[in-house]
């Protein structure tokens, strides 16, 4: 941890955040042990857009998982909180995150860059029309268990990246951009399995940083990490912060 907290007050970090970062607020993975997707397979459809766009039962289950998911109840832990001071300390330039709760930014974090998009709204597959998630779900609770564009009459869905989906070019642009740009590349709560995520580690490498992996289980990048971590990310993360100078 000495060297960490030495590589983390010299500046220039850049935060890749994944599902074990908000599990302390409440919010479940999906390929832990007691993942979402472990205990139930059959939800990972709800994330794969061809069975989205093609199946009406899907998009039903959906909106109901959306109505009611963790993410409208959970609060930033001291994880997040940690991010965020770091960036008011000017130490860490930016987070790019494969999370879609929205609790960096409640924490205080500014420069989020968001690579599977965000909860918080809703895009429709026609138009592209975008419009506040709230505004949809109350649709949802009004008793419409499949609401339709109001602009163009096109399927709905969250702003988020789903498997089959492509991805936006500009926000890849910014992650790679900043992984390319840091000292120090810090992996928290990542299995670093999905890409084009994991593959920022090599942008990383390749440009000179030093990578940390913080994650409670193995992953494939713990062989070219210049320091892996397995103690509790909302222990970690709070340690590095110190009052600025």
């Amino acid at each position: 941890m000495r060297n960490l907290e030495a590589w983390i007050d010299a500046g220039d970090v850049v935060a890749l955040t994944g599902a074990g970062i908000s599990t302390d607020s409440g919010i479940p993975d999906f390929r832990g042990p007691d993942g979402v997707w472990t205990r139930d397979p059959e939800a990972m459809k709800l994330s794969s857009i061809d069975h989205y766009v093609a199946d009406p039962q899907v998009r039903r289950r959906a909106w109901q998982e959306r109505l009611h998911n963790p993410a409208w109840t959970a609060v930033p832990n001291p994880a997040h909180h940690a991010l965020a001071d770091l960036e008011r300390n000017e130490l860490l330039t930016a987070v790019i995150t494969q999370n879609i709760d929205g609790l960096h930014q409640r924490a205080g974090s500014s420069n989020v860059i968001e690579l599977h998009g965000t909860l918080s709204e809703t895009e429709c597959l026609g138009c592209g029309e975008r419009r506040p998630m709230p505004d949809t779900l109350a649709r949802v609770t009004a008793g419409d268990p499949d609401p339709a564009c109001l602009t163009c009459g096109g399927l709905l869905k969250s702003a988020t990246i789903s498997f089959g989906q492509a991805m936006h070019l500009p926000t890849l642009e910014a992650a790679a951009s900043a992984a390319m740009g840091c000292d120090v590349f810090l992996a928290v709560g990542t299995s670093l399995t999905v890409h084009p995520a994991a593959g920022l580690v090599d942008v990383a490498r390749k440009a000179g940083a030093l990578v940390v992996i913080v994650n409670a289980a193995e992953t494939p990048y713990d062989d070219v990490a210049d320091l892996v971590i397995r103690d509790p990310i909302g222990e970690v993360l709070p340690r590095l912060v110190h009052a600025p100078a």
